[in-house]
């Protein structure tokens, strides 16, 4: 960050204590002259949980495994953005950015897990409403494939590497922090809240390369799904890149009536 002309002032919060989390926005407001820019709410606790877990159905794991997955992932979100919403709501401005995942439209690793990004993507939407008048925005942002840091020091890791090989050009980590620098300077940022966001699509639409200046693997692209068909894979070199499925048909996918 500094080698990049920015400054950072590192905080240790444990999100899992609610006053904890009460006072770093305190601190912020108190340093800060009231003023705070994005809050992405990314803080997750629950990664080596699912990467030991993965492929057990819920009833073979224990109860509390939703409270692990969730307490850090999803409630502590709720507590980030109330305080977040007070110091932007004076101001009439401010980006709040909710790190999901396509787990929150259809399963994926776990039910906890999908239950959870399904509330995120839903607190994304209804906090929208109520910021709307005040010139907040608040969204959902679905990266693509990701292989973190902490994944890949896990040593469960295996069955989650073997699922970012099918993506062409995984996200690096930095992908979503250009994509959500570049939402924060958009003068259209207002036309964003309230919906689900994915990194590749907006990357592609304004122009925003990784840091390595390729793009990442689109989840929509035609060419993406069909390779996750071993019969038809063969198929995902001849479909132009550029053809996606469209977000109508992706949502009914889902559709639970």
């Amino acid at each position: 960050i500094r080698s990049r002309n920015g400054q950072c002032i590192p905080v240790c919060v444990n999100h899992e204590n609610p006053d904890e989390i009460e006072a770093l926005f305190e601190r912020i407001a108190k340093e800060q002259d009231g003023r705070l820019d994005i809050l992405v709410n990314n803080a997750y606790k629950g990664v080596e949980l699912l990467l030991m877990n993965s492929g057990k159905p819920f009833w073979e794991t224990e109860p509390a495994m939703f409270d692990e997955i969730n307490n850090v992932g999803l409630r502590n979100h709720y507590y980030c953005s109330v305080y977040a919403a007070r110091l932007m709501v004076p101001r009439k401005q401010g980006l709040i950015v909710f790190i999901s995942s396509p787990g929150g439209l259809r399963y994926l690793f776990n039910v906890a897990y999908g239950v959870g990004k399904a509330a995120c993507d839903r607190m994304a939407t209804d906090t929208a409403c109520e910021l709307k008048k005040h010139n907040v925005a608040s969204i959902s942002l679905w990266p693509g494939g990701v292989g973190t840091d902490t994944i890949q020091a896990s040593e469960y890791n295996a069955g989650f590497l073997k699922m970012l090989k099918k993506f062409d050009k995984p996200e690096t980590a930095q992908y979503a922090g250009r994509i959500i620098a570049h939402l924060a300077q958009n003068p259209s940022l207002m036309q964003y809240s309230g919906k689900i966001v994915t990194t590749a699509d907006y990357g592609a639409t304004y122009s925003i390369p990784d840091i390595d200046g390729e793009y990442p693997t689109n989840i929509r692209s035609f060419s993406f799904l069909v390779k996750q068909v071993p019969a038809l894979s063969w198929l995902s070199g001849w479909i132009p890149g550029f053809l996606k499925v469209p977000y109508w048909l992706w949502h009914q996918a889902s559709n639970k009536f």
